[in-house]
């Protein structure tokens, strides 16, 4: 299925920061949008306000922009495909899967040129 014609992206609200804490670290309170256990640590995904009143590294300050079509996990070529626009464009991303949509953390500087070309990505895809 070619989900490109209805990537249909949105920018959310705020900035956001990835970061690394102990893997111990009580994460209770937090709006933490994702997590990777590394053997470092703890990556977190969380609102960039939050990070820094706890005092966590800001490692990577992003926006956040959900493509909100529906794609399925097993997909193939979904990611390479707005990757390789983004890449074309020199903008860096930093993709997370959820079960119903993908989420791209693009760096804050770059947000408006990532929505763009995402959207002219999807207008070329449905012909337009």
């Amino acid at each position: 299925m070619n989900y490109l014609p209805n990537l249909d992206p949105e920018l959310q609200d705020g900035i956001y920061v990835f970061t690394t804490v102990p893997s111990t670290t009580n994460t209770d309170g937090l709006d933490v949008i994702a997590t990777m256990r590394e053997q470092e640590g703890l990556t977190l995904v969380l609102p960039e306000h939050q990070a820094v009143q706890h005092g966590f590294d800001l490692v990577f300050r992003c926006m956040w922009i959900t493509l909100r079509v529906d794609s399925a996990l097993e997909a193939v070529g979904l990611t390479a495909a707005f990757a390789r626009a983004l890449a074309d464009e020199s903008i860096a991303c930093n993709v997370i899967a959820g079960t119903h949509h993908d989420h791209l953390f693009v760096p804050v500087d770059r947000s408006k040129d990532a929505l763009q070309c995402l959207c002219d990505l999807q207008r070329r895809a449905a012909g337009n």
